[in-house]
């Protein structure tokens, strides 16, 4: 007995280094993170370093600034270090592509240096600002180069998990460089062909001593390749979980242009008197918009359109208007308002003013009780954003909340600004993927409708009064 004793007294000392690391400053006196069932930031003790791999023009940065958005949108922080962005600030004026030629000892020797001060910006980043994983975005391609992040990763006990793009399809290289190369920083004011002619040498500068990541002297390494923009992958090594999910969104993701139309369903018989949730139909206006949708939708001719609602009525109505097939999502569902459901925020504040309080000061990680929080809802839509991310033209027919962290996750919003996302009824937004980010626009269809949109209010006190509780609480009859 007085073995397992000690033994667990020394579980328990062993266990003490790794909590630490799940210490987050704002949750010292909280409320909020003390109350029954609120989520918290999920933390490993183990950061990764994600590295890139590969000639120039392969798409590198748009897999670094994808992944980034991705991993930060579940919950998981992450930064990118652009290796570019340090050799722009230590070399002022880029002249010509004779600055990355293998035997130009001064700029390498610069190039070094800029290497360096990124992973040491790196080790800061986790140690100092709570990050999990850092995206160092560069070629990185020798294997002395490869060598040293995996050295610099173990000496600090960082996990390394390699991401390499190969691409010989000229057609594929050639619209990456029409699509961000030739407008890059290092290009500016310079003519499109002489910009082009440059960039083109740039890349056999680094074919001179490019090593690919070999299969068999790297079988020991943690990586994935990536052949032609997902035509083929390869898969090497995954340590953990983080790293699974990484290769899970990477076979995913495609470059084929196309759009995605979010829309709340139409204003439905809840809507007008103010009560949130619930599972009415459509009113009046909101049937009027429907119809309009389907005008608008046909008139944008979409090639091989998908449509997707929630299981709700108010979603399915509204489809039903499109004269289409229709594929229902139980994922897209509204929050879970739990015991606020179908109430007003008068009767909310009325009934639970401190639930109401706590709302408002963290609204992204606030759990209703018996219901769901914001943070519950993006990892509900995990799947959704998967198969968002495969599909090419998807309407999705849903509700404010989910359409919030939807067009969170593309227009790389942070969990702060999620909750607090302008998405009015009878709106239609059309979003389409760009080279590093995603084009917005907000189509109104010009059919009345009460607005939902409640704004953070300035007092956010659990001893507040019912008037500042209620101070943007948007007109409802």
């Amino acid at each position: 007995m007085a073995l397992t004793t000690d033994m667990g007294e020394e579980q328990k000392e062993l266990m003490q280094a790794p909590l630490l690391k799940i210490w987050v400053p704002w949750m010292v006196g909280s409320r909020l993170s003390r109350r029954r069932g609120s989520s918290v930031p999920q933390f490993c003790n183990s950061p990764t370093i994600i590295v890139m791999v590969g000639l120039p023009a392969r798409g590198k940065t748009y897999i670094s600034k994808k992944l980034t958005r991705y991993l930060n949108w579940i919950g998981v922080p992450t930064k990118v270090f652009n290796l570019g962005q340090y050799r722009r600030e230590a070399v002022q004026s880029y002249k010509n592509f004779e600055f990355f030629k293998p035997d130009n000892e001064e700029a390498m020797m610069i190039r070094i240096a800029c290497a360096s001060a990124a992973l040491k910006d790196v080790a800061t980043y986790f140690t100092k600002e709570q990050g999990q994983v850092a995206v160092f975005d560069a070629t990185n391609t020798t294997r002395e180069r490869r060598g040293s992040i995996l050295r610099f990763a173990k000496e600090r006990g960082f996990k390394v998990f390699f991401v390499e793009s190969v691409c010989d399809d000229p057609d594929i290289i050639a619209e990456n460089i029409k699509a961000v190369k030739i407008s890059s920083p290092d290009y500016v004011d310079r003519d499109t062909e002489d910009a082009l002619e440059d960039f083109l040498q740039r890349i056999e500068c680094y074919k001179m001593t490019y090593v690919p990541i070999d299969d068999q002297k790297d079988r020991n390494l943690s990586y994935i390749k990536i052949f032609n923009v997902g035509s083929r992958y390869l898969v090497n090594r995954v340590q953990d979980h983080i790293q699974s999910r990484i290769v899970y969104y990477l076979m995913n993701i495609h470059v084929t242009p196309r759009s995605i139309y979010l829309s709340r369903h139409g204003e439905s018989e809840l809507n007008l008197v103010g009560r949130i949730g619930g599972d009415t139909g459509l009113s009046a206006r909101g049937a009027e918009y429907a119809a309009a949708l389907a005008k608008f939708i046909k008139g944008q001719k979409i090639k091989d359109l998908k449509v997707w609602t929630s299981h709700m009525k108010r979603t399915i109505q509204t489809a039903e208007a499109l004269g289409v097939q229709y594929e229902q999502w139980k994922a897209l569902n509204e929050i879970d308002a739990g015991v606020c459901e179908e109430l007003t925020y008068e009767e909310i504040q009325e009934k639970h003013p401190e639930e109401f309080a706590l709302r408002d000061q963290d609204k992204y990680r606030y759990r209703y009780p018996k219901g769901e929080s914001y943070e519950d809802m993006v990892h509900r839509l995990e799947p959704v954003i998967m198969e968002l991310e495969r599909q090419e033209n998807v309407l999705v027919i849903c509700h404010q909340a989910v359409m919030r962290c939807l067009l969170a996750y593309f227009t790389d919003k942070t969990a702060d600004e999620l909750p607090y996302l302008r998405c009015p009824l009878h709106t239609v937004l059309k979003l389409t993927p760009v080279a590093y980010g995603c084009k917005v626009e907000g189509v109104c269809l010009n059919i009345e409708a009460v607005d939902t949109h409640r704004e953070r209010p300035s007092v956010v006190d659990i001893n507040r009064n019912p008037e500042e509780a209620l101070q943007t609480v948007p007109d409802h009859t």
